[in-house]
């Protein structure tokens, strides 16, 4: 056995379970200087590196540890950025644990390399040593790119093509860039003041970002072009929300967690009771659903003073699609899970206020075309869970906005812009999209990659 795997995976150090679910702090403290050396000792540097191949922005993996490992740690956060605009958003919210670190050698026989950890280390590293390097950038092409949505895919193409001599700008709908990083991902999860750190490098790259400009409705994709834009970028999201169309859902307090998550985020309501804002405030809150978007919304549920913070799932954990690292916090908080249980019907008061949720029992059947077993309901056996407020964060659909004003932009059935998956091409010449509006409600790093992926076709088009 070497030497390297001796070294045990260092763990993150965290807050308290039982303080952290009475405050909107992030819950990992992140290494220290000597855990984070160690855990890069672990990397044995393989001739092959299959990490790099698992990140869909191509982060130079071994390059970035083999600094920390020998405490440069300001290089390691520079090669960082080399390929990642958003390092220390990455490090936190990636599903690591689905990507680089699932093919990491040395998870075979025990743990993987604690990549995203690393990751998040370097690029705190950097940030809180005020000592940001700005990359050099091409000289100017003369060619103007508009760049329609400030999430993680506008946020990654303006950045790849600013360095490449572009003269870019990001329209932004909301009062503030970031996207669902700033509007739907929690504070305890991903600190805002790190998402405009991020944010204001892109800046000072010379990326310029206009916000409260909802395209579609100030302007069109067609007055972007007679404006003098060489060709436009469409990462506008899916953020309408989806409801299961059961009796009573019409209901008060009853939200969609794209207006859930949001209100809480956008209305600073995670700095209660400095902000006293109007965000619903239930005390038996019931969250449907079992993703990262249901994990979020639970726990904080609990930090807006939830007695009973339920989530209600028709499957089993094995089939949850949150991270289990979500799972496990929730737990830890005190979150109470009620697996194999569908809601069928809502009750409520003669204010029209919703009391009450009629759930059925679920049984796990043959596999559907997910790959999952398909839930089968249980004869006889509703029961009824008291409740104030509820949650469903059962997905997430297009926003028509865009595609509905922009003549010959093909859409498909569900209203999501048909473009080709390596370049980003739609039907309209010198019009590109990914990220959500392409593939559906899917992970921040994966927006990033069609970000990257539209980039290189992009300046190709100009060229």
């Amino acid at each position: 056995m070497s030497k390297k795997e001796k070294i045990p995976r260092q763990d993150m150090p965290e807050q308290d379970p039982k303080v952290r679910a009475k405050n909107f702090n992030e819950v990992p403290l992140g290494y220290t200087e000597e855990q984070a050396v160690l855990e890069a000792k672990r990397c044995i540097q393989c001739k092959k590196p299959l990490c790099i191949a698992g990140c869909p922005v191509d982060v130079d993996i071994p390059g970035f540890i083999k600094s920390i490992a020998e405490e440069d740690f300001i290089g390691a956060a520079l090669k960082l950025k080399e390929t990642n605009a958003l390092p220390a958003i990455c490090g936190r919210v990636c599903p690591q644990e689905d990507q680089c670190e699932k093919v990491c050698v040395l998870g075979k026989k025990g743990e993987p390399v604690a990549i995203g950890r690393l990751e998040r280390f370097a690029a705190d590293y950097e940030r809180e040593s005020g000592n940001i390097m700005i990359p050099d950038v091409a000289p100017p092409t003369g060619k103007k790119v508009a760049v329609v949505g400030a999430g993680p895919a506008g946020l990654t193409i303006a950045g790849d093509l600013v360095k490449l001599g572009h003269d870019v700008t990001v329209f932004e709908a909301l009062h503030k860039a970031g996207g669902v990083l700033i509007y739907g991902i929690p504070e305890f999860r991903l600190p805002k003041s790190i998402v405009d750190a991020e944010v204001d490098y892109l800046e000072k790259l010379g990326v310029k970002i206009v916000v409260n400009a909802a395209i579609g409705r100030v302007k069109t994709v067609d007055e972007l072009f007679e404006e003098g834009f060489d060709a436009v970028f469409l990462g506008v999201g899916a953020g309408a929300p989806v409801f299961m169309n059961i009796p009573g859902e019409n209901l008060s307090g009853i939200y969609s967690a794209n207006e859930y998550l949001t209100r809480s985020n956008l209305m600073k309501a995670y700095r209660f009771p400095e902000y006293d804002t109007p965000i619903v405030r239930g005390k038996n809150v019931v969250v449907i659903g079992g993703g990262n978007v249901a994990m979020d919304s639970v726990r904080t549920a609990l930090r807006l003073g939830a007695d009973n913070a339920y989530i209600i799932y028709r499957r089993t954990e094995v089939e949850m699609p949150a991270r289990t690292e979500e799972v496990h916090h929730a737990k830890e908080e005190g979150v109470q899970f009620k697996l194999l249980t569908n809601p069928v019907e809502y009750t409520g008061n003669e204010n029209g206020w919703v009391t009450g949720m009629k759930c059925l029992r679920m049984e796990l059947g043959e596999p559907d075309e997910s790959g999952r077993r398909r839930p089968v309901p249980i004869k006889d056996s509703e029961f009824i869970i008291d409740v104030d407020t509820v949650v469903v964060a059962v997905g997430a659909m297009a926003n028509p906005l865009v595609a509905s004003t922009t003549p010959g932009l093909e859409i498909n059935r569900w209203d999501y812009i048909v473009a080709n998956e390596e370049t980003g091409e739609t039907s309209r010449k010198g019009v590109y999209a990914g990220g959500d509006i392409v593939t559906g409600s899917a992970t921040v790093i994966l927006a990033m990659g069609a970000g990257r992926n539209s980039a290189r076709a992009i300046d190709e088009y100009l060229k």
